[in-house]
């Protein structure tokens, strides 16, 4: 490294003890973000629209007439790119998202919170939703914190109560579409369309869910992102000095100097930094710090607070533009990259993630592929003994669950394998299981003694729809001691 630690990253330990939202005496520091601009703002802008497209058409998409994605936790059924999964695919939901935290502790060490500033909702609905909505009603930074200090006048009060108002109408879009994805859209617009009477528990869930995005995009704001997110805490043992993430080139910015006008351009009023051998090329105009919405100076390096939303990088950018010096002295980096001049490799730890990744991604692509459409579950009913029969068989008691994954009524039919015999159930000889619905019955088994091998003889059910054989269910029967 050309320049010492220790003065490069001066007072580390300090700021490192607090965050930048918080004063001395425990109370918040309200942040006014700067208006920022530039080309990644524009590519985040460009990328939000679409994924919002995306997220407030997706409860309204369906394939083969089921939503994209619902997930109905209080009627456990759960529908992903139009695929029912219910209680009993519950192992794929638990290595499906144990495969995704290994994606993300993966991308996090590669790239380090990447996702935060381009695809998190809390970024793209504070950022390029309600903050570009306060920038046009009460100004930039500067207006707003006037407006916010001054009395209350008639100004004040109707831009406030114009912010408050659109912002408590988006948070009722967004509360609505979050909630469309858990009930589902037909119920959704059952009880937008019905009195509040007839669907209480919904309307107060609507309320709620209002009520929780328009406070914290209207009030707890990046506080949801310091203090809430454990993402953030987490990047702190994911990162490594080869991690990619936004980055103050030191080398290069070392030391800091004002910008100064050379006696040669006084008068033409040019921007010229003068010629200072141990000057670096930052000129400490403090508008990193100032476009920043969690209130950082990334000059201090990684931080908890930073959520890679690249303002800092476009504020940089422009005032390189201006004084006449290359883009790039904050910019998408290593810490080993900038202080070795290595480029991005492949680390120990992305080869072992990777692997384990590829691993659970088979499993799981496994399961999917191998999953039944129909799940039957055929149990002996608990505290019932065997019965003998007047010709002379002996019979056992169960009970029958189906549960029918597919889209179409099932005929359920049962046959004891080995004989062939049917099996008729108390409900009569065949079960029909609505589609994506759950059928119970209860059904007698019989069994003659020679047939027997134990007091528990194992016996396998074969289901089936119509004459096409779904599956065989192995349980046991219960005779009297040999």
């Amino acid at each position: 490294m050309s320049q010492d630690l220790d003065k490069v990253y001066k007072d580390t330990e300090e700021f490192r003890n607090h965050i930048g939202t918080v004063d001395k005496d425990g109370k918040r520091i309200w942040i006014y973000p700067k208006k920022p601009s530039g080309r990644l703002y524009n590519a985040r802008t460009a990328v939000s629209l679409v994924l919002l497209a995306i997220l407030f058409s997706g409860p309204f998409i369906r394939i083969a007439g089921k939503p994209l994605l619902m997930l109905n936790i209080l009627e456990r059924k759960f529908i992903v790119f139009g695929v029912t999964f219910w209680p009993q695919d519950f192992h794929l939901f638990a290595l499906s998202f144990l495969t995704l935290v290994v994606f993300i502790i993966l991308f996090t060490v590669a790239f380090g919170r990447l996702f935060c500033g381009w695809a998190c909702p809390q970024t793209i609905f504070m950022e390029m939703v309600f903050r570009k909505i306060e920038y046009w009603i009460e100004g930039d930074a500067p207006k707003q914190r006037r407006l916010n200090k001054g009395p209350w006048t008639f100004e004040k009060v109707w831009k406030k109560s114009l912010k408050y108002v659109i912002f408590y109408a988006i948070s009722f879009f967004i509360g609505n579409t979050f909630l469309a994805y858990i009930i589902g859209t037909d119920e959704l617009f059952k009880i937008i369309t019905a009195p509040p009477s007839e669907h209480l528990s919904g309307f107060i869930a609507m309320v709620a869910f209002t009520s929780v995005f328009f406070m914290v995009f209207s009030w707890f704001r990046e506080q949801a992102c310091l203090m809430v997110c454990p993402y953030g805490r987490l990047q702190g043992v994911l990162l490594d000095k080869d991690s990619v993430v936004i980055s103050y080139d030191f080398n290069r910015g070392e030391p800091r100097g004002k910008l100064k006008k050379s006696a040669k351009t006084q008068d033409a009023q040019e921007l010229v930094m003068e010629q200072v051998s141990d000057q670096g090329d930052c000129i400490d105009c403090g508008l990193c710090v100032q476009v920043c919405p969690t209130g950082i100076d990334i000059r201090n390096g990684t931080q908890l607070e930073c959520v890679n939303c690249t303002a800092c990088i476009d504020a940089c950018d422009s005032i390189m533009d201006k004084v006449g010096k290359p883009k790039g002295l904050i910019r998408y980096s290593s810490f080993n990259a900038i202080s070795e001049g290595k480029g991005f490799h492949l680390t120990p730890r992305i080869i072992g993630y990777s692997v384990v990744l590829v691993i659970l991604l088979s499993v799981v692509t496994f399961l999917m592929m191998s999953r039944v459409s129909i799940e039957t579950t055929i149990l002996r009913t608990p505290g019932m003994l065997y019965q003998e029969t007047p010709d002379g068989r002996l019979q056992n008691l169960y009970n029958i669950q189906v549960v029918n994954k597919t889209s179409d009524t099932q005929h359920i039919t049962l046959r004891l394998k080995g004989t062939g015999e049917q099996i008729p159930m108390v409900s009569g000889t065949e079960l029909l299981v609505k589609p994506e619905g759950l059928g119970e019955s209860a059904l007698f088994v019989k069994l003659s003694p020679e047939q027997l091998t134990g007091k528990v003889t194992p016996i396998e059910i074969e289901v089936y729809h119509q004459d096409k054989l779904l599956e065989v269910v192995k349980t046991n029967f219960l005779g009297p001691e040999k």
